[in-house]
């Protein structure tokens, strides 16, 4: 009996895990917890100086830097598997620096990015109202 609850929980576990609803939170909203794309900026300041692991890497993999709710940092051990990182070297960026730079200059990015989007929108709208005209005159 216990076999066969064994075989069905693993078999659906993964099942259940694709079957969850998720809510999609981009970088810079609030609740977004995940990794930090760092690009060409510096090493930002983490939690931990030392970087965190939870199980033994196969191959090498670079540290990667995380934002994660303060429970699951002290627990990482626990909630490694929700981020796909407990093979990884995990450095746990601070709050204050993720507010206050990381996702300052993506909202930033993001606020440019609406105003070049909403200017190629008035000016395709402008484009759309002479094509009207022109179907008017006939042309």
């Amino acid at each position: 009996m216990k076999r066969l609850i064994i075989s069905m929980a693993l078999v659906a576990g993964p099942i259940l895990a694709q079957a969850q609803v998720g809510v999609s939170v981009n970088i810079a909203e609030p609740g977004f917890y995940g990794q930090i794309d760092l690009g060409n900026r510096p090493p930002p300041p983490v939690i931990y100086s030392a970087p965190v692991i939870v199980e033994q890497q196969r191959e090498s993999y670079p540290p990667i830097y995380l934002r994660v709710p303060e429970e699951h940092h002290r627990n990482w051990h626990k909630y490694c598997h929700q981020y796909n990182a407990c093979n990884r070297q995990v450095y746990f960026v601070t709050e204050n620096w993720y507010n206050n730079s990381y996702a300052n200059e993506h909202r930033h990015e993001h606020e440019h990015e609406h105003e070049h989007d909403s200017d190629e929108h008035h000016h395709d709208h402008g484009h759309e109202q002479e094509h009207d005209r022109d179907r008017e005159d006939g042309r």
